[in-house]
């Protein structure tokens, strides 16, 4: 459990026709969680990140995940450590020291999956700290929320693309 506070807070759920087991092995791989920090996209101003792992791969408490990277040539980084992992149903992971970021600052993110019949309710959310330095935060004040809902959306929608394939767009013949 963390001893860090955290100031603010977003989650997002999703329902999916698979069981707790299924969601948390891809949930649980970082590659697939957070893979949508590792391409250009708007929200990094065309920026992205490139994600390293330790031996544990971030799947055991006290496992390390680095990110580092670049938006708009400034240099983004941070070093996060799995804090609870609590097989098929939680996990959570927080930043350590002092991240490089601009509009949020130390934050925990995890998620919880609810089995329940023949689906499971996946919970994704993080809790965040605005950035102190008043330079930057205002940019915090501007755009945290917004980036926030954006990464738990992103991974929300990674589980729900992987788990709940588009409908065939094949017309039927008539």
């Amino acid at each position: 459990m963390s001893s860090q506070t955290y100031e603010r807070h977003y989650e997002e759920n999703v329902r999916l026709p698979v069981g707790a087991d299924e969601i948390f092995s891809y949930a649980d791989d970082f590659s697939k969680l957070s893979s949508h920090m590792n391409k250009s996209s708007s929200m990094m101003m065309g920026g992205s990140m490139q994600t390293s792992v330790d031996q544990a791969r971030g799947q055991a408490i006290g496992s390390h995940v680095r990110m580092k990277g670049r938006m708009m040539g400034i240099e983004l980084s941070l070093d996060e450590v799995v804090t609870e992992r609590k097989p098929p149903n939680y996990k959570a992971w927080e930043t350590t020291g002092r991240p490089r970021l601009l509009v949020i600052d130390n934050y925990r993110l995890g998620f919880e999956i609810t089995e329940q019949d023949k689906s499971s309710k996946l919970r994704v959310f993080i809790d965040y700290n605005l950035p102190t330095t008043p330079s930057l935060r205002w940019l915090g004040l501007m755009f945290g929320k917004l980036y926030a809902k954006w990464c738990v959306q992103q991974m929300v929608d990674g589980a729900r693309k992987h788990f709940m394939p588009p409908p065939s767009t094949l017309q039927p013949a008539i």
